[in-house]
């Protein structure tokens, strides 16, 4: 039985109540039920009956049920669900804290360096998340790594010592009582009922399989044309229904496959690493870039209320933001492709990454030497900035600023990560020469995940605008947009496909034959 001691954390708590009685799944993942008779902490839907309202409390992490001794439910599994919306909606402290503890921040560069990159002491940082998470650092970060740990476990073959190290842990013992303390079994029983329910186990150095759980409903072929229209070619590749594409993560290159059709609930990833340090990184990057921690009703219901958006909301339910799994990649393309069309930004990129890439290494190549599988790391930062000139073209303008920026970003100047202030970054941006407002709003909205970034001033948003009977002009869009907050980058993405559906050539006619 837990001790109860749970940190006091601001939740409607007949609202939470509401959700844990109907099981509903929306919830999964925007908090957590800790019941004080078991000691235990369930997802909003679990199957078991539902606890009396007197017995729980609810929490916005599970990290904060942990602190207080409650131990996670092996049957609801309530880390194996989206993550919270929040952290991707907030732009504050905490929200950005989060970002940063699940691509590995604190495994790398510890508290201090987690503090150092937000701005902060680590002293007020503890503060601050323990009165608004119900959990410090150290306790989130530590959540973050015992995920990790199931994963190794329930999907590899690795040995119990190399699943620890590999999932940030400092001793054998450490992951043994953290997994011990928090699922209330040891890893060999995690293991071995994960080998009961089925499913694929990779070797050490075999691909990874795993489900990524997202909130219905979901719009899987946005997201795949979106990425199959600026594909650099070697780097990416969408082919039946699946997206493809190089990685430079923390500790070496990988490489993934997403299958974004064939599952139910949740995207069906293929991940071959270099080191299985980055397992976490890499989840929680492909979970921003294909927006899988979105809450789809919300953002529907406002951007729905209006007339002029409902048919498409309607036709399209659970529009996602495309994001980004590399700032410095995502920033170069964009300046890129500022003043030319999709097209030509996507040949200078792949011509980029042709001469200045890099092969990706014998070990994670396609196993059956598919000439058409993506095959380079785009190229870094440094990279362009000292040899880009050799390949730029276009107006010299253009090639000095993209230039600029790569050395910027290789200099530390300009930080491009999912922890950074929008605003801040926003403004870092624009004080480069030759990178508009409409760049940086691009790149909060990829990088960051900002959900609201119209772009009023992008043709593409104007036409779009245009097409579904709205104001076609920036100011006249902007006024208007203020009814879709704090869902504008959502508003976006429909009328940039509105956009496309308008200037798409219509289908031929087809002649009747006469006898």
């Amino acid at each position: 039985m837990a001790d109860g001691t749970v940190p006091s954390v601001p939740l409607d708590h007949d609202r939470c109540h509401r959700a844990v009685t109907s099981r509903d799944a929306r919830f999964d993942g925007q908090f957590v039920t800790a019941v004080r008779t078991t000691g235990i902490y369930c997802r909003p839907s679990c199957p078991v009956p539902p606890p009396l309202t007197h017995d729980v409390d609810f929490l916005p992490t599970a990290a904060a049920a942990q602190a207080g001794g409650y131990r996670a439910c092996r049957r609801c599994l309530p880390d194996a669900v989206p993550g919270s919306p929040e952290w991707n909606v907030r732009g504050d402290l905490a929200a950005r804290a989060m970002r940063l503890i699940g691509d590995g921040t604190v495994e790398r560069d510890g508290i201090t360096g987690l503090a150092a990159r937000l701005g902060y002491s680590a002293r007020h940082l503890n503060r601050v998340l323990g009165e608004e998470l119900g959990a410090g650092p150290l306790a989130l970060a530590r959540a973050h790594r015992a995920h990790t740990a199931r994963l190794l476990v329930e999907t590899t073959s690795l040995t119990m010592a190399d699943a620890a190290f590999a999932a940030g842990f400092s001793s054998v013992r450490q992951f043994n009582d953290t997994v011990r303390e928090i699922y209330g079994v040891p890893p060999s029983t995690l293991r071995a009922e994960a080998a009961r329910r089925g499913g694929d186990v990779a070797g050490a150095a075999g691909p990874l399989s795993l489900r990524l759980p997202y909130r219905d409903p979901f719009d899987p072929h946005g997201l795949l044309a979106f990425f199959d229209a600026r594909t650099v070619d070697g780097v990416e590749s969408v082919r039946d229904g699946t997206y493809r594409r190089t990685l430079r993560l923390p500790h070496g290159p990988a490489t993934v496959a997403l299958d974004l059709v064939s599952a139910r609930g949740a995207v069906a990833a293929t991940l071959r690493l270099t080191d299985l340090r980055d397992l976490g990184p890499a989840v929680a990057r492909l979970r921003r870039m294909l927006d899988l921690d979105a809450d789809p009703e919300a953002v529907d219901a406002v951007l729905g209320a209006d007339p002029a958006l409902a048919p498409s909301v309607a036709a399209v339910p659970g529009i996602r933001l495309a994001g980004s799994v590399d700032g410095a990649e995502t920033a170069v393309r964009t300046v890129l492709g500022q003043q030319v069309s999709v097209a030509a930004a996507r040949t200078a990129a792949a011509r980029m990454a042709t001469v200045l890439g890099d092969p990706l290494p014998a070990e994670l190549g396609s196993p059956a030497g598919d000439r058409d599988e993506p095959s380079l790391l785009f190229p870094t930062p440094a990279t362009i900035a000292e040899r880009g000139h050799e390949v730029l073209t276009g107006p010299a303008r253009r090639v000095s600023t993209v230039i600029g920026v790569c050395a910027a970003i290789a200099s530390g100047t300009l930080v491009l990560d999912p922890g950074r202030d929008p605003d801040e970054l926003r403004a870092e941006l624009v004080a480069l020469p030759g990178v508009g407002p409409w760049s940086a709003g691009y790149l909060a909205m990829r990088v960051l995940g900002d959900p609201d970034e119209l772009l009023a001033s992008d043709l593409a948003v104007r036409r779009g605008a245009e097409a579904l009977a709205l104001p076609g002009d920036a100011t006249g869009l902007h006024a208007r947009s203020a009814r879709w907050s704090p869902w504008r980058s959502y508003a976006a993405t429909h009328l940039w496909r509105a956009a496309a559906a308008r200037s798409a050539p219509a289908p031929a006619p087809t002649r009747r034959r006469t006898a």
